[in-house]
Formats: structure tokens, C-alpha cells, sequence
């Protein structure tokens, strides 16, 4: 009855709190509550002119960053939430929120004047990226000296640009990489709970037989199984009856539109309409959107400010705020989170935090690449943008690989299977503080990439040979490439759980500062890592909550 009741709060929670965004888009505001105020922020302060004060700040609206929102909000904590995108609800001229693969405009990109797909070429044409405006779009990739990572821009983060994978690691890997963490609990009882949350979903297998949507997987599937290799369906976020409805005619296609990588406008279970939802719907939290938080520093009473640049779409700064709070949540993203730690730690701002902040970086062993089959291995000129199997091969000793099939939606027959490998590669980055342009940098070198390329290599090698087939030159640029290794969709690392923070993300040498996000996963969870980040943060904000947290 007690779990009845609670899943009838958060009903009407998100109700309210998709009702809050909604009328948010309509009138183009940046502030986002559901609470009678306009704003969680106050006048108060505990020093005299350093701007408002709130007694929580969560930095950033991805998965760590929304848990935590919405635990502190039903507990009564007024929270403020800073998102330097912006709420991804309102339609544009064409009456779309998002745009699609194929023809990419401005909403596609952060600040960028050509669009910067992972796919770079076709045929070794670059037929793919598109010139734009540079606008505040929803999609970034952050370029550093030998490694390039995408990221989301916008209230939801990275789960309006994902694929929407939702799985849950190896139990004997998770246990490898966080032997700290107590991984009964988490399996019985915080990955059920974000995989509910997130309403993950599954694929009606049947249905996944007979649709020409998914024939570019089957084929795959095939050709895995030449080699001796196994597949597995993998659950997701997307709602797959709404796809069925698709593929039927009877809703507006998403999925089946080439819509993914910059956002879907139909069918997928982003955050801003599960966790962020009902987080507004507590009363208790407010969005800041086209808020970007520069700078941290503590003050003598130990409470937290922050510096806070205001933006417009067009980049442009409008305001500089300073806000105060008693409570400090970093979920900003592995980039950002430890971004702000590395800066705040070497400019003297928080000069406490030890040496493990920045480090224990990695991409998640992410390698993508693609081979050429037979022309009578068709792999349908219509494909769902949305994954719905992968390889397994992770039991294998020498080299483990789970190995996303994805799909290469270009509305005509390329004979192309495509995929995005995860691998377990044991090399880890390094982010340092740069004076000179106030960022991090990160130590990082392609050759670190080494241990990653050759597992993928040694599974689709034995693909390949199998099935007399080649790999695809020709998809990452002008040069002959057959992997690419300089770019990652799944960054992790970078403030270690139990190495710059304690067991539960609170951060070492500070009191009430906390890391919420994918940067306490030391570099590698060997799947698609947000239900992981999800369930290790419902686990940590109930102990911070439980010991940390007093209601104002």
C-alpha cells in the first residue's frame, strides 16, 4: 500500500511539474517552477551583498544532478537547479522542437558554425555536417588535444541526446570498479528503483522480427552469430509501443525520423519529463536555464558562492549573479563537474581538495566502427535511430566488448552495419587546470586508445572473417579510417568516488559539497553508464540526505 501511495506522489508530481515546463516554454522564461514563487532563491545571505541564497544548489539537469533535485525536494529542501542550456519545449518555425539527422540546422549544435556528427563522411564525401548558425543548440562537443567528448545542452542533459540504452553493468564488473559500493543493495534495490524511474521499457520481440525498421540489427545479429558470438536485446528509454505506433502510422514519427543525437521530439522518456518532472512538481525546485556556473569559492561560515553567468541563445552574456547556498551539489557532468573542482582547487577558491580531483578519467573504452556487407546482406533503407541490440562478448578473458548495434538511418540502402563498442580499457586521463585559458585540459593521448581499438578489432575481425566481409574506410573523415578512437559519447571520472570524494560522493576536505554525477565512475562501467550514474546517485543522496541535510 506504502508503494502504491508513493507512486501516486510522484504521478502527481510530475504532472505538476510537466505542467510547470510546459507553461515555461510557452512564455520563454528561463526560471522554471511549480511552486507559488517564481524562484526557490531568496534575498538572504549569510554575508551581506553576495547576492541570493538558497540552501541547495544543484549544478547542472542531467541524471545525478535530477536525482538529486528530486530527493531533496521531497524532503522539503528549497533547491535551485542551474542549467547552462536551455528548456528544450518550445516548437520552432517548422513546428518541431528538435531537428532531424538529415537535415540539421542551428538547434542542433552548442555554439557551433558547422555541425560535428559522429559519422564525418560518406563515400569519403562529407555529405553528413551541415554550416549553421551558431545558436545555443542542444548537442556539444568539447574538444580537447587528442580526445573529443559529446555532451547535452539543455534541462535533461544527456538523455535528450542519448540513445536512450538502459542498461545495467556486469554485477562482477560493477564490483570491479566500485568494490567499495555495496552491490547487493544496489542490484536489489537502487538499480530497480532508476530503472523504474526513468521508465525504462522493452522491445516487443516479435515485433522486432517482422519490421523492416530493425533489419539493419537482424542482419548484425546474423552475422555476430557466424562468428560464434551472442546477442542481447537491450531495454531503453524510448517508449517502444510508441515506435510501433509510429511504424503504424498512427503517431508522428521520432525514432523512425531520424531523430536522436540532436533530440527527439516524440516517444523518448528524456529527464525533463521523469525525474525533472516530478522534482518541479515538489514544490521545492526551481530551474535557472542559460545559467553557467564559472567559479566556486567557500566563505567563512562554510557555506558555498557561486559565480553565475546568465547567456542568451546567441551566447551572449546578460547578467553575472553570485549565489549563495548552504548545500553544493556538482552535477555537471564528468566535464563539468570536474572542471569546476580542478579550477576551484588550483586558483586557491577551495584549496582543501586533494590531489585526486581530475583524476581517474576515461571515455568507457567507446571505439565506433563500421563494416561494408555483401549486397545481398541489405540493411533496409528505413531504420529506427533507437538501438535495440548489442553484442555481448564481455566474458571474454582477453578482450571484453559489449557492442552497441547502431543504426545509420540515411533514408537509402548503404549496405553499412554500424556500431559503437564499449571496451574495458584500463588507461585513464587526467584533467589539469590551464591558466592561461581558465579551463581544464586533458592529459590524454590517442595511444591510450590502443588496448580499446584492438578489442574491438579482435571481435570484429572475427566477424568479418566469418562472413568474408571488410570493415568501412570511409565513414570518419577524408583519411582511410576503419575505427574511430578520438571521440567518446560516455565520459566517467574525474572526482573518484572514494578517492577525491568519501563512499558517497561528499567531497573530501569540505563539508556539505558534493559530486552527484558520472565523474564518481572511475573511467569504465563497460555498458551505456546512465542508469548506473541514476542508481548510484538515488544511493548516495538518501545517506546525504539521511545525515547532511536539515530542512531550512
Amino acid at each position: 500500500m506504502f508503494e502504491n501511495q508513493q507512486n501516486q506522489h510522484l504521478s502527481r508530481r510530475r504532472l505538476l511539474g510537466l505542467a510547470a515546463l510546459s507553461g515555461a516554454a510557452v512564455a520563454g522564461m528561463t526560471t522554471i517552477s511549480a511552486a507559488p514563487r517564481a524562484a526557490a532563491a531568496d534575498k538572504r545571505s549569510p554575508k551581506a551583498g553576495s547576492g541570493s541564497f538558497v540552501p541547495a544548489v544543484v549544478i547542472g539537469t542531467g541524471y545525478g544532478a535530477a536525482v538529486s533535485a528530486l530527493r531533496l525536494g521531497e524532503a522539503g529542501i528549497p533547491t535551485l537547479m542551474l542549467e547552462m542550456g536551455q528548456l528544450w519545449n518550445k516548437p520552432a518555425d517548422d513546428g518541431n522542437v528538435f531537428c532531424g539527422m538529415l537535415k540539421p540546422d542551428r538547434r542542433s549544435s552548442w555554439f557551433k558554425s558547422r555541425t560535428e556528427a559522429p559519422l564525418g563522411s560518406f563515400l569519403w564525401l562529407d555529405v553528413i555536417n551541415r554550416d549553421i548558425d551558431p545558436y545555443a543548440g542542444v548537442l556539444d562537443k568539447v574538444h580537447f588535444d587528442q580526445m573529443s567528448v559529446y555532451v547535452g545542452r539543455g534541462v535533461g542533459g544527456g538523455s535528450l541526446v542519448n540513445g536512450g540504452m538502459a542498461v545495467v553493468p556486469k554485477r562482477s564488473y560493477f564490483e570491479e570498479v566500485l568494490p567499495r559500493v555495496d552491490a547487493a543493495e544496489m542490484y536489489d534495490r537502487y538499480f530497480p528503483r532508476a530503472n523504474s524511474m526513468l521508465k525504462v521499457n522493452h522491445i516487443d520481440k516479435g515485433w522486432f522480427e517482422e519490421t523492416e525498421w530493425y533489419k539493419f540489427a537482424r542482419v548484425s545479429r546474423e552475422q555476430a552469430g557466424k562468428a560464434g558470438l551472442s546477442t542481447t536485446f537491450v531495454p531503453n528509454v524510448y517508449d517502444f509501443d510508441y515506435m510501433r505506433r509510429e511504424a503504424n502510422g498512427e503517431s508522428p514519427k521520432s525514432a523512425l525520423a531520424t531523430e536522436v543525437i540532436y533530440g527527439n521530439n516524440h516517444g523518448k522518456q528524456s529527464l525533463d519529463k521523469t525525474y525533472l518532472a516530478a522534482a518541479l512538481g515538489t514544490g521545492k525546485v526551481t530551474i535557472e536555464t542559460l545559467h553557467q556556473v564559472k567559479a566556486i569559492h567557500q566563505q567563512p561560515d562554510g557555506s558555498y558562492v557561486l559565480s553565475v553567468d546568465q547567456i542568451d541563445t546567441a551566447g551572449q552574456t546578460v547578467a553575472h549573479k553570485e549565489i549563495a547556498c548552504r548545500h553544493l551539489f556538482l552535477g555537471a557532468g564528468s566535464l563539468g563537474s570536474t572542471e569546476l573542482l580542478v579550477r576551484a582547487r588550483d586558483t586557491g577558491a577551495l584549496p582543501d581538495l586533494n590531489a585526486e580531483v581530475g583524476a581517474g578519467w576515461g571515455p568507457n573504452g567507446n571505439i565506433m566502427t563500421g563494416r561494408a556487407n555483401h549486397v545481398w546482406n541489405t540493411t533496409g533503407a528505413h531504420q529506427s535511430s533507437i538501438p535495440a541490440l548489442g553484442i555481448d562478448d564481455w566474458d571474454n578473458p582477453a578482450a571484453p566488448v559489449f557492442a552497441e548495434i547502431a543504426p545509420m538511418p540515411a533514408g537509402l540502402e548503404t549496405w553499412v552495419s554500424l556500431y559503437l563498442a564499449i571496451t574495458k580499457n584500463p588507461e585513464r586521463g587526467t584533467f589539469v587546470y590551464d591558466k592561461a585559458t581558465d579551463r581544464a585540459a586533458l592529459r590524454w593521448t590517442r595511444d591510450q586508445n590502443t588496448p580499446a581499438v584492438n578489442a574491438a578489432k579482435s571481435l570484429f575481425d572475427r566477424i568479418n572473417k566469418a562472413n568474408t566481409t571488410m570493415y568501412r574506410y570511409d565513414l570518419f573523415g577524408p583519411q582511410l579510417k576503419n575505427f574511430s578512437d578520438d571521440f567518446c559519447y560516455h565520459p566517467l571520472g574525474g572526482c573518484v568516488l572514494g578517492k577525491a570524494t568519501d563512499g558517497y560522493g561528499r567531497v573530501a576536505g569540505y563539508r556539505n559539497l558534493y559530486v552527484t554525477d558520472g565523474a564518481l565512475i572511475p573511467g569504465s562501467i563497460g555498458v551505456n553508464p546512465f542508469v548506473t550514474i541514476t542508481a548510484l546517485a538515488e544511493r548516495n543522496i538518501e545517506r546525504i540526505i539521511a545525515e547532511d541535510v536539515k530542512a531550512a
